[in-house]
């Protein structure tokens, strides 16, 4: 579908790999996580990831969801399982049946309707839960959580027989924790997502900053976009390792963006921070 060269940012244990520019193309995936956040114009190298999480149905989003689906199963993989908004599933399902009838054979999906606070499994401890943002209606972003199992405190110095024989006796010996992975906002107007916790403290916050100049901000709030100015608010609030920055407009060059992000910004916000779309994460 003549998709964009993709962008590869490596943090210590994931790869965020995409190409978003507000109005062209936005899909970034984390193959590591087997999930790609939103499809784009669907590029060969998100093709073999399951699992996609569908923020809204905007033509730069989601142009390429029939295209995704339908090279699966040509390449003789499962069907593509993707969460979307509830108000979407329907026209959706219509176009990959359109596409289907158009190409001849039939487009199987496993199509998955999400809002606020919905999960979805998506490997074995590993799940996406949908929130609310605001953009367009029924918009949503996700958290990718893994789920661990913890000793309790007071069984720590036990040995393996004795945990054994407390299981037999129906004895809930462990807890579960939640370690949130990655956040991604998708599309949307300021928000306190500092708020949610597991987009607080998600190790990657990927997040939109459209909009970075000031005379800007009746566009940011018109199009339901985020203005640097809230953005840069939002991100002290903020715990994540890494936060990686998409959307920006066609008209803002890398250099110019990086300047104004490390003028408005603090340092230790910006030190963490990468632009997707910086040339030196681009793939050759």
């Amino acid at each position: 579908m003549g998709s964009h060269k993709l962008a590869y940012i490596e943090t210590d244990d994931l790869t965020v790999m995409g190409y978003s520019v507000a109005g062209e193309e936005t899909v970034v995936a984390v193959p590591q996580l087997d999930v790609c956040f939103d499809i784009g114009k669907a590029p060969d190298q998100v093709i073999s990831i399951d699992n996609l999480l569908l923020t809204h149905g905007h033509m730069d989003h989601a142009a390429g969801i029939a295209y995704y689906l339908s090279h699966r199963k040509f390449c003789g993989q499962k069907p593509g399982t993707v969460l979307t908004p509830k108000n979407t599933v329907k026209p959706i399902s219509t176009i990959v049946k359109a596409w289907g009838k158009l190409d001849g054979n039939e487009i199987p999906v496993y199509l998955v309707g999400v809002e606020d606070g919905d999960e979805c499994e998506i490997k074995p401890n590993i799940f996406a839960r949908a929130f609310a943002t605001k953009h367009s209606r029924g918009a949503v972003g996700y958290s990718v959580i893994e789920r661990r199992k913890k000793l309790k405190e007071e069984y720590l110095g036990l040995s393996g027989p004795e945990i054994v024989d407390l299981k037999k006796q129906g004895v809930t010996i462990d807890y579960t924790v939640e370690i949130p992975l990655v956040s991604y906002l998708g599309d949307t107007e300021y928000m306190d997502f500092a708020q949610l916790e597991h987009v607080r403290k998600s190790k990657i916050l990927i997040a939109e900053c459209t909009f970075l100049l000031e005379e800007h901000r009746e566009r940011a709030h018109a199009g339901r976009h985020m203005h640097i100015d809230q953005f840069a608010d939002l991100v002290e609030r903020m715990d994540n390792q890494t936060i990686i920055v998409t959307h920006l407009t066609q008209r803002m060059g890398i250099g110019e963006a990086k300047k104004i992000l490390r003028k408005r910004m603090s340092a230790e916000s910006y030190k963490k921070t990468r632009l997707l779309m910086d040339r030196k994460f681009m793939q050759s």
